[in-house]
């Protein structure tokens, strides 16, 4: 009976031993946290933005209605997929009132053309007698001056009693004939000039006429023109949604017009992607960019850069943010248009497709796997003084310096012995997977990498375990 008393307080003790020994290992341990590391290495850091869009042509026009009011299609020149050029004759709409409408401007215009020739034609005469008459005058004037020099010798004459009577009477008479003869003249010419001004006047409103009758038929024209539609530029036809007999209208303010078909050029082919407002800072022009289209797959297609838009796109309704009625906070985009440098035979308008934009690329640089990198706030890092808390919560706690206890740093856990130290850390471009350090930490430093939830609540100089075989299980 003793001896197993003996036993059973033997078993005790040593049970006693062991949960002591467990008891203080797990003391001793209290505090420890198990981390995964990595190091800081050199490598080339390559910057891209994705996003994703769709094909379409850098340059296409919607040929519509430009006809006064509904119409129907009469007839369709071209097919999708044809190749056109630049004013052919693509389609035409009913227009038999314009072309009567033409057809009556044009017979009124020949009519007062006629009357406009006839009156250029009365006009020469009347100019050519005004010619004649002035030469009549002139022979006149000629005649009078020759007859009074005879009048006023034989009056003389016949005042020295050198000459008789009759002959004396005969040189009057003759000059006053002429005199007669040159008003008569006179007044001829007169009236050949009112002639004239008169149908000068009714060559001019004969020519108003004409002008004005041109000028409508010109609008005529232009009204039966737009009964036809013609290509605008060499391209393709790359939508063709109606068929002859179909009516087609014309836009109005609330309505856009009927689509006949859709002209692209095909010369320039581009991808038009969305990319977000937090990457829309890194693109520039003419970088480079890696397309893939989703209907041509384990192809990749090369391009650049050649338009950024400045207008924030709504995501959930691509309306632009500055037409948008209602304030809102959802994310945005941006539009991007990517020129493909070799785009295939075989490419069309609206096929889905994905581009990576070369944003930087850095030769050589240290890098950080990105999930080493976490934020503290600068009060979380000052090491607490042991004693004195007491009279510090009683004092007023200063402005300024609760502002700065709040700053937040960027940084990563170096491994320093046994404990995780915070590195303040200036980082450059972002990378798939790594970072650019540009300060703060040397090649071949260890840091923490992991695991998410514990670079979230690690703390300055706590003891940490380096376990890297659990991280490559997890």
């Amino acid at each position: 009976m003793k001896r197993k008393w003996k036993i059973l307080i033997l078993i005790l003790v040593l049970v006693t031993i062991a949960a002591g020994s467990y008891a203080s290992y797990k003391y001793s341990r209290r505090g420890i946290v198990t981390v995964q590391t990595g190091r800081v290495q050199r490598q080339d850091l390559t910057s891209v933005v994705t996003a994703s869009g769709e094909i379409k042509p850098r340059n296409y026009i919607n040929i519509g209605s430009n006809a006064n009011g509904p119409a129907p299609i009469t007839q369709i020149l071209v097919k999708e997929g044809d190749r056109v050029r630049k004013g052919q004759l693509l389609a035409r709409l009913e227009s038999v009132q314009s072309e009567a409408d033409v057809t009556a401007q044009k017979a009124g215009l020949s009519s007062a053309e006629a009357d406009s020739t006839a009156a250029e034609a009365t006009v020469r005469v009347a100019d050519e007698n005004l010619q004649t008459l002035q030469a009549s005058i002139d022979r006149a004037q000629a005649e009078l001056e020759r007859t009074r020099l005879n009048f006023k010798r034989a009056e003389q004459l016949f005042n020295d009693k050198l000459i008789s009577k009759q002959e004396f009477d005969q040189r009057k008479a003759e000059f006053d004939a002429q005199s007669a003869g040159l008003r008569e003249a006179q007044a001829r010419l007169v009236q050949a000039r009112a002639d004239r001004e008169r149908t000068a006047a009714q060559l001019g409103a004969t020519q108003k006429r004409v002008t004005q009758l041109r000028a409508m038929l010109t609008r005529f024209s232009d009204v039966l023109q737009k009964h036809n539609s013609y290509a605008p530029l060499d391209g393709i036809v790359t939508n063709l949604p109606v068929r002859v007999g179909e009516t087609v209208v014309p836009g109005i303010q609330n309505s856009p017009a009927s689509t006949i078909m859709t002209i692209a050029d095909m010369s320039l082919i581009t991808a038009e992607v969305k990319v977000d407002e937090t990457d829309i800072v890194n693109v520039k022009l003419d970088q480079a960019a890696d397309i893939t289209i989703d209907a041509i797959p384990n192809k990749t297609f090369k391009g650049h850069v050649i338009e950024i838009g400045n207008t924030a796109i709504l995501r959930s309704t691509g309306v632009a943010a500055s037409q948008s009625m209602v304030s809102s906070q959802e994310a945005k985009d941006f539009k991007v248009v990517i020129a493909l440098d070799n785009p295939p035979d075989e490419i069309r308008p609206g096929l889905s497709c994905t581009s990576k934009i070369t944003t930087a690329t850095r030769q050589k640089v240290l890098t950080i796997p990105i999930q080493a990198l976490t934020i503290r706030q600068r009060g979380d890092l000052e090491t607490k003084p042991k004693g004195g808390g007491g009279a510090q919560a009683a004092s007023k706690p200063d402005p300024a310096a609760e502002k700065a206890r709040k700053e937040e740093i960027q940084g990563v856990f170096v491994i320093a012995g046994n404990k995780a130290v915070f590195h303040k850390v200036e980082t450059g471009i972002t990378g798939a997977t790594d970072i650019e350090v540009l300060g703060g930490l040397k090649e071949s430093d260890e840091i923490v990498t992991g695991s998410y939830q514990v670079i979230r609540t690690l703390r300055n100089e706590a003891q940490i375990k380096v376990d890297n075989k659990q991280g490559k299980k997890a």
